[in-house]
């Protein structure tokens, strides 16, 4: 892989164009529930191993598998309290193991994005017939089960290629034109959205989507109680908003239903998205709303000032 791959353009934060949110709101703030499947004993990928522990590797499975028997409506029904309509990264294997979670999202207008077909199969050591064909097949899944024309892409377990993103702006444009295809949650190098470099020239943005505040690497990881977990939403919330006074931001939580949605850890979230939700200048909003809003109103302006900023340095 090359030192840099070129997605995005050196941008400072300071300085960038302004950005303004419908309404005026300071952040646009997003939940991203990853709703998953993980297989139990899948088939072997020489660059990773899907569990730590030789097969058959219960532990692992069997929490994941409890967060889409119990944890699931737990998590809805608390986003559904406060409004927020979540936008899924979706393995989209579960739309024929679990359809009913498909059918109580689609009720409640949730969006869909692409996070693959199975958590436990990876990008790595695809080419690139292998990996076009995988984002095609989860892509066409989303659109027959939910309707839905998908304009998101995580990579699955963020095991990212060089040509991810290309493929999925090319599959997503060759599939429904230039409804789908337009944002990518795999990089995390901003807490604005930016635009994104693609072979086909397609105009592509970067939204954030924070490694940060997700649970997994709260929990497991960064291995924090839940409360702290709590404060730690908060705490960027607060710093976000502030700064959003002068430009627009863009705030993610991204969740997983077996790790928010355990009886002793949901009290701290929901508690975080209430304070969130009490500040009336904040836009509640979809990844794909977000995306749309800036590649209307803010992306060629971006394009410019880059340009420029770009050429004044070389001078």
């Amino acid at each position: 892989m090359k030192e840099d791959p070129g997605f995005y353009d050196y941008w400072p934060y300071q300085g960038r164009p302004k950005i303004r949110w419908p309404n005026g709101a300071r952040v646009a703030f997003w939940v991203a529930p990853n709703i998953e499947f993980y297989e139990l004993n899948p088939p072997k990928n020489p660059h990773r191993a899907a569990w730590p522990q030789p097969n058959p590797a219960l532990p692992g499975y069997s929490i994941r598998d409890y967060g889409n028997r119990v944890g699931h409506v737990r998590q809805m029904k608390v986003l559904d309290k406060y409004g927020i309509r979540g936008s899924i990264s979706l393995s989209t294997a579960l739309c024929a193991h679990h359809p009913e979670i498909i059918e109580l999202c689609k009720e409640r207008n949730w969006e869909f994005f692409s996070h693959g077909i199975y958590n436990t199969r990876y990008t790595y050591g695809m080419d690139e017939a292998q990996e076009r064909a995988m984002i095609r097949d989860s892509i066409e899944t989303i659109h027959r089960a939910t309707g839905q024309k998908c304009a998101g892409y995580l990579a699955p377990a963020l095991s990212h290629s060089e040509l991810t993103l290309d493929l999925f702006a090319e599959v997503g444009t060759e599939l429904f034109g230039d409804e789908a295809g337009f944002y990518t949650c795999d990089l995390f190098h901003d807490d604005q959205p930016t635009p994104i470099h693609l072979r086909s020239g397609k105009r592509f943005v970067s939204i954030p989507y924070s490694l940060e505040m997700n649970d997994t690497i709260a929990y497991v990881v960064n291995k924090i109680e839940p409360r702290r977990y709590g404060q730690q939403i908060r705490d960027c919330f607060d710093r976000l908003y502030a700064e959003g006074a002068e430009s627009g931001t863009v705030m993610c939580i991204p969740t997983h239903n077996y790790q928010v949605s355990c009886p002793h850890r949901l009290k701290a979230f929901e508690e975080a998205l209430e304070y969130i939700t009490g500040h009336s200048d904040v836009w509640v909003t979809t990844g794909r709303e977000i995306a749309r809003h800036y590649l209307d109103h803010c992306y060629e302006t971006a394009v410019a000032d880059i340009a420029a900023k770009q050429a004044g340095a070389a001078a």
